[in-house]
Order: C-alpha cells, then structure tokens, then sequence
C-alpha cells in the first residue's frame, strides 16, 4: 500500500503563494487584510506571503484605501508587467499568435493566413514558429515568457499528440515538432489543447461564463466544438475527447456529410463551412475572400429567411442535446460564427431548444452570447500557461525574449 503524501513546508509554502496570488489575479486590487478572510490563512501568513510576492516582482502596490479610524489600507494587485504569456490559434484559414501581459492585455499579434489545400503540419509548424519571432520583436529583449499555448481544431492527448479527423492530422506529435524544428525558445512551458477548450477557459475565467460550476461553452466557426465545464473543471473524458458536439449526430439516414467521414453531424448543419455551402446548394453567392465576410453576406441576403429558420432549428436541437446530456446552468455559444449568428438566431434557437429538452432541466438552463469576441480562442490558450504559473505560486519563469527561436 503507498504511503499518504506528506506535504512538506515547501509544499505548504508554494500553495500559500498560490492561494494569495489567484485571490489577487481575479479579485484584485485587495488589501492583506481583505486577504486573510478570502485565503483562510493568517495574518501573519499573508504578510510573509505578500512580502515574497513583492520581492519576486510579481505583486506591487495599487494605491490605497482609507480604514474606519487607522491607517490607510495598502492595496495589492498582480504586476501585469512582471512576465508575459503567448496564445495561439490554430485556426480553420489562419494561425493567429498574441502576446499578453499577465494580465492578459494584448501586446501584439501575428495573423498568418492558411492555404485553402489545408494544415499541411509542416507549414503550421513554421507559421507558429514566425508568428512567434513576429511578436516577440515588438517587445524588450528582457521580457520574461512564462509560458506558450496553443489551440488547434481537434483532440489532444496527453502528451501534446494532436488526433485532428477533420484537417487530416492522425497523432500527429505537435509539441515535439514544434520543439525539433527550433521554432520556441528553449525551455520555455509549452503546452496544447483543444481550441473549443481554450475558448471555455477563457470565457468562464473573464467572460459570460463567470460565476457558473456547470456549463457548457460553445464554439462555432468554421466547424463546431464545446467545452464542458463540471463542478467548475473542464471535463476531459478518457481520452480528452470530451466535448466533440459537432459530431453528434442529427440526422442518420440522409444525412449530409461531414468533414470527419461520417453523416449527418451537427457541424455539417450549422458550421460556418456548412452553412455557406448549404446557401451555395439553393443558388447563394458571396465576394467576401474570405469564410467570415461571406457568412455577414449570407446574414445581410434577403433570401436567406428559410436557410436561417433551419439553421436556427438545427443548433437548438443541438443546445437541447447539451441540456438533457449535462444539465448545465448556463450555456455559452461563442466562435467568431456563432457570435455573427447570434444577435439573429439566438431567439429561434432558444425556442427550438425549448421544444426538444426536458422541460424541468430546460427551465433552469439561461442561454447566453459569448463576451470575448472572435479572439477568444487565443485568449483561452495563453490561459493554460496563466493556470500553470498560478498553480505554482509564481515559481515558474520564462526565458528572455532574446531566447526566441
């Protein structure tokens, strides 16, 4: 039988920091007196704590706030200059690369447009790695990179290995590609996953799914995906797999076919690529260059009344999936798709959702747009390296700018 894990006093002292630390990223500025209540640690804790903190350059001062007869209260806050995070977004026509502070303001970014032949890994590969080179000239060479993350459009298993069916990607092993080709800097975090997943973090951290434990974050684009968050944690299933809603399935027999080689998905209805081929089918044309500008023309058409109503009805038998599998308080449709189709859709979805759910679940479910925009995706991926480094308390750094591959 193992022996129970015996926490030491580094283990005691790296969990305080972290305790401290994640009160002040996402409820600060606060004082070390408001500090002790929230952590459950002592004062004397907090101070010491808050003095580390200081030292190591990670927490200053943010002014201060009058006290009911003594001194003034110092008000601490996460120093948003004091390390920097890259998200990626590999996404269906480009890889999108941002820098961010820690507090995940955005400093700069690089958009490289993918060839319509597709993700040949190779060239995502080096787009990644340019994209990177792109952003981090725009800042000091001193800049400390905590971390980098990437989302991209399929599977990812444990070991960074990327199953995606829909872009011809079969265990493709896109951490070890990315380090052999020298496009990171060495030793820097990096870390994969899903981008539906990226975008849920990013929307229950700082969007509309704050303050729900259970809920589902939607992401339409030119394909479809969801996050499923349980009891406040994304949940992964056996295999991170979790989540694959595009590809449950509406409509067996006669069903259109779907990118992933199979019929009658919920992508092949209500994706972005879909949806503009189902307008294409009934004589719709677009000049936009581009999936994005095509699907406004398809919305500002004045013959799309029926397309749309269908569609509408499509994604609410898909919400109404979500509602009678999860239960969730709350679902998020996002996805820069989604949120184009939203303002218009978001009533007849609701509704057909109403008629295919459980009514009792239904009821207690709110169904709501997404707050950060098409660039979530990007958000949530900088967020697996935020996670880590305040899990850790603040103990792990980056390298240099100057390091950059």
């Amino acid at each position: 039988m193992a022996e129970p894990h015996r926490r030491t006093v580094r283990d005691l002292r790296r969990s305080n920091r972290s305790t401290v630390l994640t009160k002040l990223y996402f409820e600060g500025p606060l004082s070390r007196q408001e500090l002790g209540p929230l952590t459950g640690l002592s004062s004397g804790s907090i101070s010491n704590v808050a003095g580390e903190l200081i030292a190591d350059g990670l927490v200053e001062d943010a002014g201060s706030v009058d006290s009911d007869g003594g001194r003034p209260r110092t008000l601490l806050r996460v120093a948003p200059g004091s390390g920097h995070l890259v998200g990626v977004d590999v996404g269906e026509t480009r890889v999108r690369v941002e820098l961010f502070d820690l507090t995940l303001t955005e400093l700069a970014r690089a958009d490289l447009p993918l060839p319509p032949d597709g993700h040949d890994v190779e060239r995502v590969v080096r787009l990644i790695g340019a994209g990177l080179r792109q952003v981090m000239e725009q800042v000091p060479p001193s800049t400390l990179l905590l971390g980098i993350g990437v989302g991209v459009p399929g599977i990812v298993d444990s070991g960074a290995v990327v199953h995606g069916q829909t872009i011809g990607w079969d265990a493709v092993p896109l951490g070890s590609l990315l380090r052999a080709a020298g496009q990171l800097p060495p030793d820097i975090p990096l870390f994969i996953d899903n981008g539906a997943k990226t975008l849920g973090r990013a929307e229950m951290w700082f969007g509309a799914g704050r303050g729900a434990r259970n809920a589902v974050v939607t992401l339409i684009g030119s394909g479809v995906g969801a996050c499923v968050i349980a009891d406040g944690v994304p949940y992964q299933g056996a295999s991170s797999s979790a989540g694959e809603w595009g590809h449950t399935v509406l409509q067996v027999v006669g069903g259109r076919s779907c990118r992933c080689g199979s019929r009658g998905c919920l992508e092949a209805y209500v994706g972005a690529e879909a949806l503009l081929e189902r307008w294409c089918e009934r004589g719709g044309t677009w000049s936009a260059p581009d999936e994005e500008g095509a699907l406004a023309e398809l919305l500002a058409a004045a013959d799309t009344g029926e397309l749309l109503e269908e569609t509408a009805e499509y994604l609410g038998a898909g919400i109404a999936d979500l509602v009678n599998l999860f239960n969730p308080e709350r679902i998020v449709v996002g996805g820069w798709a989604g949120l184009l189709l939203g303002p218009r859709l978001l009533p007849a979805v609701r509704a057909a959702a109403a008629s295919y759910a459980l009514r009792h679940p239904f009821a207690g479910t709110s169904l709501v747009l997404g707050q950060l925009g098409p660039d979530a995706v990007t958000v949530g991926a900088a967020t697996l390296p935020l996670a880590r480094f305040l899990e850790t308390g603040g103990s792990v750094r980056g390298k240099v700018a100057s390091g950059a591959g």
